[in-house]
């Protein structure tokens, strides 16, 4: 590829990011003219139309969804490998840039990360607690904290954070009222208090132990949230039953605001991961972060 084909191919990949050729134009420092220039000649040397414009708004057409899908993960390496460079000069330094769950933080992402910034202070973490899968290429994240159900193929992921005990949690008032259900496939008869994951709308299954395996056996849906703690306060107030980390509860549960119930039914969910595309081009800060979340998580 001709160099002045890989200049149009960033400006191309900037405007899609940014939906726009004057927030491309701000983000890559250009006028907005020379964007415009640079995407047309890139289109006329293709022979294909990459955009639909209109005075209002910028959209990809089925060809320029293509080549921008494909053309990321190239960008995204040439990217990194000139940000290494800088960094093999300068020490571990730049921009961490991570997303985790919600969840996550008070767990034990909260603590690593200061203990992280304190043994490296020229890194600036950046994290965006976020429920929503992030994309590991068009969101600009270094790595990702996710459960292994959101992890993505053809990516690395490392084992991170405690062991991850859930508990099925409901108050005393509730069972008082409703009843203590005798066995798992009596929550079919309960009011459950469900987790939902961020904007997306999809359901934390129950899962208990049974004798073929794993089976999802979930109560009626009362009410559904996207927040552990108010899972939590929704189960203590008696609105029904919760099935959430142990951790999150334990509070509730010492104080006997909340009982615990089918202990020995409840499996541990797996360990977070800690997602990341790719071992080559590696930025030298996000290699520090993964050998240091290998150590405390060891």
């Amino acid at each position: 590829m001709e160099r002045q084909q890989l200049s149009d191919l960033t400006v191309f990949a900037e405007v899609a990011r940014a939906k726009g050729f004057r927030a491309a134009a701000s983000r890559l420092n250009l006028q907005a003219g020379s964007i415009s220039e640079a995407v047309q000649r890139f289109e006329d040397r293709l022979g294909v139309r990459l955009f639909e414009r209109s005075t209002r708004s910028v959209a990809l057409t089925t060809a320029g969804e293509k080549l921008y899908s494909r053309s990321l993960p190239a960008l995204a390496d040439l990217e990194a490998a000139i940000q290494e460079l800088d960094e093999d000069k300068d020490g571990i330094a730049g921009t961490l840039k991570l997303s985790a769950p919600y969840s996550a933080g008070p767990f034990f992402l909260d603590r690593l990360l200061a203990q992280f910034a304190k043994q490296f202070p020229d890194v600036l973490i950046e994290l965006i607690y976020d429920d929503a899968k992030a994309d590991l290429v068009t969101s600009g994240v270094d790595a990702a904290i996710r459960s292994n159900t959101l992890l993505e193929q053809d990516t690395h992921a490392l084992p991170i954070g405690p062991d991850l005990k859930m508990a099925l949690v409901a108050s005393p008032e509730y069972l008082a009222e409703k009843g203590m259900p005798e066995r798992p496939s009596d929550l079919i008869d309960h009011d459950g208090i469900f987790f939902a994951f961020g904007s997306s709308g999809n359901i934390a299954p129950w899962t208990f132990e049974a004798g073929d395996g794993p089976r999802a056996i979930n109560a009626k849906r009362r009410i559904v949230v996207n927040n552990l703690q108010s899972m939590v306060h929704c189960a203590a107030s008696g609105l029904g039953l919760a099935y959430v980390y142990r951790e999150a509860a334990k509070n509730a549960i010492d104080q006997g605001q909340l009982l615990s119930l089918f202990d020995n039914k409840v499996p541990e969910l797996p360990r977070y991961s800690l997602n990341y595309r790719t071992k080559r081009h590696m930025p030298a800060r996000l290699r520090a972060f993964i050998d240091f979340a290998k150590e405390t998580s060891a």
